[in-house]
């Protein structure tokens, strides 16, 4: 499995992102597809899943009503809008992919980062 995060940049607060992941490597039936953040000095955490076949999704507190994620059957691919951002959504993000909902993430991309100014 092969994951590429792009979209990451620069913007104000208030502003709109949109991330996108492009998987390859293999069908991802059952599969779940999620985005994870890494700011700096913190821990990774969890942003947002959505499960492959019935696009069942899940968000974190902090970017819930901000964020959605989707996934593209066709194009294989995961996106995170992100709307309202703020300046403590600045991190590197992360998307993966784990087998299935109640399995490890065991595949990530690379990253792409994000940074909010005030």
């Amino acid at each position: 499995v092969q994951l590429q995060a792009s979209g990451g940049g620069l913007v104000q607060a208030g502003d709109s992102l949109r991330l996108s992941c492009a998987a390859s490597g293999r069908t991802f039936t059952n599969y779940a597809m999620g985005w994870f953040r890494q700011a700096p000095g913190k821990e990774r955490e969890f942003v947002a899943h959505i499960t492959w076949n019935l696009g069942s999704t899940s968000y974190a507190d902090s970017v819930k009503g901000r964020f959605t994620i989707s996934r593209d059957k066709a194009k294989n691919t995961v996106d995170l809008q992100m709307n309202s951002q703020k300046p403590e959504d600045t991190a590197v993000y992360y998307c993966a992919a784990a087998r299935s909902l109640s399995s490890r993430y065991l595949f990530w991309g690379q990253g792409t980062e994000v940074t909010v100014s005030s």
